[in-house]
């Protein structure tokens, strides 16, 4: 997975280079300025009618075809915007500091993806990242590759077996293993595609940390978003999902 970085004007754009075969800018550009920044925003895929669907929550996931774009021409895309939550979102809901475009948050995120991926761990593909500084701040947006029929974990609670639960254990075991802190794992953060192997997803501000009290933290976490997709069951749910975790590798 050759990643390659590029710029054109405020735009800093990182990239898998053996997914992406990238999109001319306007006429003129030079080759070296490579991939033009329009691809990490909503409305070139929306004049390409290439979205095939949104996913709610803060900035609104698309998921787009990118057909000739991509080298693997059967896959689908997710463009995921960054957004700020909280309190903090009333002054900037997605602007964040600038502090070098590799410090920034989807820099940081797909370089985590990736090296996750080569090493094995089921996340999704990161295909690319941009980030567009403006002054003392910057904005960003990050292409991943859509895992095809995986329904998120929350929506999957009402009758799932007890050896998905235990898969879903097993894979927080693998990334806990690799020193992943998930500081968002939550029941919308993990994916079952249709053969029942789980997906991990979202790794924003995500970090590689040596064993600590972080890891039951992030259990604890997913336990009180259980609570919240399937109140009443949280219990049952979370102790299949820890005997996955504790299972012999």
């Amino acid at each position: 997975m050759p990643i390659i970085r590029s710029r054109r004007a405020n735009a800093h754009i990182l990239y898998d280079a053996d997914r992406l075969c990238g999109v001319a800018g306007k006429p003129g550009d030079a080759p070296s300025e490579g991939i033009d920044p329009a691809l990490f925003e909503p409305r070139f895929w929306t004049q390409r009618k290439a979205v095939v669907a949104r996913a709610p929550g803060r900035g609104e996931s698309l998921f787009v075809e990118p057909g000739e774009l991509a080298r693997t021409t059967d896959e689908q895309w997710v463009l995921r915007p960054y957004r700020r939550g909280g309190a903090v979102a009333r002054v900037s809901e997605k602007r964040y500091l600038w502090r070098g475009a590799e410090r920034s948050r989807a820099f940081l995120e797909l370089r985590l993806t990736a090296r996750l991926h080569a090493e094995g761990l089921s996340v999704p593909p990161p295909v690319g990242a941009c980030v567009w500084r403006f002054g003392l701040g910057y904005e960003a947006a990050l292409l991943s590759v859509r895992i095809p029929g995986a329904q998120a974990l929350a929506a999957r609670l009402e009758g799932i077996d007890r050896s998905t639960l235990e898969a879903v254990g097993a894979l927080i075991r693998q990334a806990h293993a690799r020193g992943l802190d998930h500081v968002d794992l939550n029941a919308r953060n993990l994916l079952i595609d249709p053969e029942g192997r789980p997906w991990m997803i979202d790794l924003d501000r995500c970090r590689l940390r040596p064993p600590g009290r972080w890891r039951e933290n992030n259990l604890v976490r997913l336990e009180r978003s259980l609570a919240k997709f399937a109140p009443g069951r949280e219990h049952e749910l979370i102790t299949a999902i820890r005997d996955g975790y504790a299972a012999p590798v």
